[in-house]
This record gives C-alpha cells, structure tokens and sequence, in this order.
C-alpha cells in the first residue's frame, strides 16, 4: 500500500492565535477550510433506525431511536442538497441507519437526482434492496455500496444478529441487473471473529467482478466497546491478499476518495482499503454528513455540530444555509486525532450519524 498523505493528527481549536475565524472565512466560491480543503462530497442520512444490530455498531437492545418530527422531512432535505450543490457539492450519497427502512425514500431519490449531482449512490445493509433496485435505478439512482461481512451463513446471522445472507448476495443480483454499478462490497473485519474470510472476499470480487473493499473497525459503536486489538489493519490485509494474487495500485495519489484502490495484476477484480485509523487519510478529506435530525458534520469523529433543521424551521434563508455550510467547512480540524492520547469518542454513534 502507498503511504498515506501526510497530516497533522491532532485536535486544535477552531480560532488560533486570537484570530476569529468567522473573519477570514471565505463567503464566496467553493466549501474550502482553512487547510486548503475543498468540500465537495456531503453524505446525507435519512434515519438513525436500522433492521440489523450489528455487533460493531449497535447493541441488540436498548437504543433509543428518533422521533419523526425530529428528523428531516424529504422537503428539508431537498433544500439542504439544493443550497450544498449551489455550493460545488458534486457527490451525493444517501445514508442511515439503513436508509431503505425510509419509506418512500426512492421519492427522495428521484427529487435529489433532478438537481444534479455528478454521482448519486446510496449505502445499505442490502436487506431491503432487492425489492427496490429497479425503483431506485429508474428515480435516479446511479449505484449502491452493499455490507457484508461474512461470505458463511452462520457467521452472518452471528454479526449481524438479524438478517441473512442469501438476501443480501440476492440483492448484490437485482442492483446489479438495475445498473446500479460498479457495486461495491463493504466488509467491516473483527480480528477473530471474519479476519479468516479475507481470501475468501478475494475470490468473491475475482469471480464476480464486483468491488470489495475492506474497512477498518472505528470506534464509532453506540455500545462504547470499540477495542484496537480487535482491528485488522489495512497493510495487514493487503500483504494477505498480495501473497496469493498480487495486487498494483489504482488509486489517484492527488484524489480524496477514502479507499486505496488496487485491481488483482492478472486483471480480474478489484480491492479497496479504508484504513481510517492505521493510515488516516485526513489530509485529503472532502467530506461533509448530515444527520437524520440535521445536523451538519464536518468529520465522522468530532462532537461539533451546526443544525440547519432549526435554522429551517425557523426561517431561515438559503443564504443562512450556505453560511452554516461555510462556518461547518471552516471549523474543521487538521485530523480525527485517533492516534492521539487524548482522544475521545463522538458522543454520536455511526448509527446516528450516517456512513
């Protein structure tokens, strides 16, 4: 694997030196922070409520979920993506929860395709997707991520603890057969629990063609147990892979995607790394999320938020908008600080926040 783009990983204050940020923010051309960074992704979730419980990510009971009203009507969430692609926003991905369990969300979809965006995708657990996929493809819909972290039945039922497998690889089926490709294979490794599969994910995107990528366990879990000794690093899993099928580089060295992209050197497949916490990729950064209940984030791993839903309810302009997205831009930190010792996790889980 390349080295990663060097970045400081560290936490500092959003005004340095004195300086008030609101003072030298740019209010014109596109969403850049104050490292140079240029915004021009934003994942949007469309509810903190899922189907599945996985071990990584949510508790099997307890969680206690939104109420309706608090979370963005399709209307809100129209006018937030309007303003963010007046703003450069380029890329558009749809996000929970498992945002299938919306109802009504290929609505949505055919509303945030009529104003745009140069990629609209959507992340699933895959359980509902079969269903929708054609739906989905004819309001807009250009591709979809799928998770799946155990090709083995039992395994699958183990870490996701509802759900199962022939669903979802029948699912992988009906997107594809909707266009809804290149389809990518999201696979979240446990050390001891799915890291024996790694070859066998391998295989599975040499004969399917589909891509694989392979993304390490961040401590974003609504339970609070994250542990590193549980994480499988991204190196680790590449030299695996690399041993039986020798893998070269596709990736775009100056780009901001989050995975690593490598294709097998006899041409058949492809892999991705997202190694957030062994090789952060903060340097390059180009993402924003916004909540279910509205709130935009301008990292996965910090606590600081702007809210445009009460800024909406309370009539607020587009104009407003645009300057909450700027202020979100320009608060942003250098790193996620992971690696830091005094690093905390984000009170919100992935869950609450949106892929």
């Amino acid at each position: 694997m390349t080295a990663p783009v060097p970045v400081a990983i560290s936490v500092r204050p959003h005004r340095t030196r004195g300086e008030d940020a609101a003072a030298v923010m740019p209010v014109e051309g596109p969403l850049v922070d104050r490292y140079g960074r240029v915004h021009d992704d934003l994942r949007i979730s469309v509810t903190d409520r899922c189907n599945l419980r996985c071990v990584y990510c949510m508790p099997e009971e307890g969680l206690t979920f939104l109420r309706r009203d608090e979370l963005l009507s399709f209307d809100e969430i129209t006018r937030v993506a309007r303003v963010a692609r007046s703003l450069g926003v380029r890329a558009l991905r749809i996000t929970g929860g498992e945002p299938l369990v919306r109802k009504g969300l290929p609505v949505l979809v055919a509303r945030l395709s009529g104003l745009g965006f140069e990629d609209l995708s959507l992340t699933t657990n895959g359980t509902e997707l079969a269903d929708l996929a054609a739906e989905l493809a004819s309001a807009g819909l250009r591709r979809v991520n799928v998770s799946c972290d155990s090709l083995r039945p039992d395994r699958f039922s183990t870490i996701r603890r509802r759900g199962a497998l022939v669903d979802v690889l029948n699912a992988m089926d009906a997107a594809e057969a909707a266009g809804l490709t290149p389809l990518k294979v999201n696979v979240v490794l446990l050390r001891g629990q799915n890291d024996d599969e790694i070859l066998d994910f391998a295989s599975f995107a040499r004969s399917t063609g589909r891509v694989v990528r392979f993304i390490e366990f961040m401590p974003l879990d609504a339970q609070g147990e994250w542990d590193r000794a549980r994480l499988v690093p991204g190196r680790e899993v590449f030299d695996r892979i690399s041993a039986r099928w020798p893998l070269e580089s596709v990736s775009d060295a100056a780009g901001a995607a989050p995975a690593e992209r490598f294709r097998f050197r006899d041409g058949v497949g492809e892999i991705g790394f997202i190694s957030s916490v062994t090789e952060p990729f903060c340097g390059t950064c180009n993402r924003l999320r916004l909540t279910a209940d509205g709130a935009v984030r301008n990292c996965l791993f910090t606590n600081d938020e702007e809210t445009v839903r009460d800024l909406l309810r309370n009539g607020g302009t587009d104009a407003d908008l645009s300057l909450l997205f700027r202020a979100a831009v320009w608060a942003k930190h250098p790193g996620h600080g992971i690696n830091e010792p005094g690093f905390l996790s984000p009170s919100r889980s992935m869950s609450m926040i949106g892929g």
